[in-house]
């Protein structure tokens, strides 16, 4: 099921719920995931009562505790900012339904039991396999460790030397 608590442009309900579908296959998840996309207020809230952390963020992901029988029907859930994706995706030169595919994606990858934080790099190689097979932009992992090229600040400070030099 997939909720919009605030929209994103060129993103309906049908698109990102066959795109769950799709990239949750693509991952090897078995049970049905939820996707929430709501404003940075209530990410802030979601993010303090369940990390502790008093900010909002791109994305958060709570898998189904339990037995893998509990699993298989239903995985969990993703909730994404529909403010941070919109910001995001202009850094980056791309569109917000893009960002909420590529946090989509992240978001499947933590319901399966990656952690980037302290993996040496097998979540961000999934996700780049991943990113490349479903045909999504630069990932999240990779923009923020720089795995791939310059890093979110250097890609938008070319874009803007780039726009100053055409004009």
């Amino acid at each position: 099921m997939v909720i919009f608590e605030k929209r994103v442009p060129d993103l309906t309900e049908l698109a990102l719920s066959r795109f769950v579908d799709r990239a949750r296959l693509a991952a090897g998840l078995r049970g049905k995931v939820d996707v929430l996309v709501t404003s940075n207020s209530e990410m802030k809230v979601l993010n303090q009562r369940f990390r502790g952390m008093n900010k909002p963020t791109d994305v958060l992901s709570f898998p189904v505790s339990g037995d893998g029988e509990a699993r298989k029907s239903f995985a969990g859930e993703i909730a994404i900012s529909a403010d941070i994706s919109r910001r995001n995706a202009r850094a980056l030169g791309h569109g917000a339904a893009e960002e909420v595919k590529i946090l989509v994606l992240h978001g499947i990858l933590h319901l399966q039991g990656y952690d980037h934080e302290g993996d040496d790099g097998r979540m961000a190689r999934r996700e780049s396999q991943l990113r490349m097979r479903l045909r999504l932009p630069v990932g999240l992992i990779e923009r923020e460790t720089g795995m791939h090229g310059a890093s979110v600040r250097d890609r938008r400070r070319e874009r803007m030397r780039r726009k100053r030099s055409k004009t």
